[in-house]
C-alpha cells in the first residue's frame, strides 16, 4: 500500500525516470519511487513495412461537369 502512495505523490508532480537495463530489456524507472514502465523488448525483431504513398497535394473536386468552350 505504502509503495502504490508513493507512485502516486510521485505521478502527481513527474516522476525523474531513467534509462533501466536488463538482459534484453529496456525500460524507463523513476529514481524516487521505484516505479517501472512495460519497457521495451530488445531481443524482438523489428518488422520493416514499407511507407503508404502520399497522398496527392491537389484534389478535383467534381463540383460542376465538364466546362464547355462556345
Amino acid at each position: 500500500m505504502v509503495t502504490k502512495v508513493r507512485h502516486f505523490i510521485c505521478g502527481l508532480h513527474g516522476h525523474d525516470a531513467l534509462l533501466h537495463f536488463e538482459q534484453g530489456r529496456m525500460s524507463l524507472q523513476c529514481t524516487s519511487c521505484g516505479y517501472e514502465t512495460p519497457g521495451w523488448d530488445l531481443n524482438a525483431s523489428a518488422s520493416v513495412e514499407p511507407e503508404p504513398e502520399p497522398a496527392p497535394r491537389f484534389m478535383r473536386l467534381p463540383l460542376f461537369g465538364e466546362r464547355r468552350a462556345a
